[in-house]
């Protein structure tokens, strides 16, 4: 069975549908272009001398910013899977012990708030750019 079938479901394909990968969806990242206008001379020939021949061209060249388009990925990405894994064995027992000694402490959201408030401290040029983002 093929699954680029158009109208096939992942139902019936048994466990190809648990193992194989579908193709990966288009998704919609504008792209951030910047534009630069150049004004060039065009050579004035002398034989023939026309009004549009000492007029000034406009080329304008595009550049993607790198930085924006790794940003669009990231956001997107995030929005799909906000979390993170770290192993650190004596923050895990510091924050076990907490977990059981005060009374509706959460883990997640202690860690979430020291790793939001170190990361920020220590990137803050980065942190600045993901501000006003909603996830």
């Amino acid at each position: 069975m093929t699954p680029d079938r158009k109208g096939e479901s992942a139902l019936g394909r048994g466990l190809d549908a648990l193992i194989r990968k579908e193709k990966p969806k288009k998704t919609e990242t504008p792209d951030v272009k910047k534009t630069k206008t150049v004004k060039k001379k065009t050579p004035i020939n002398n034989s023939s001398k026309s009004k549009n021949s000492s007029k000034l061209k406009k080329v304008i060249k595009t550049e993607e910013d790198p930085n924006k388009i790794i940003v669009d990925g990231v956001i997107l990405e995030v929005r799909k899977n906000p979390r993170i894994s770290l192993w650190s064995a004596r923050s895990a027992a510091v924050l076990r012990f907490l977990k059981n000694t005060k009374p509706a402490f959460s883990i997640s959201k202690e860690a979430s708030a020291l790793i939001e408030e170190a990361v920020q401290q220590k990137y803050p040029e980065i942190w600045e750019m993901f501000e006003r983002e909603d996830f």
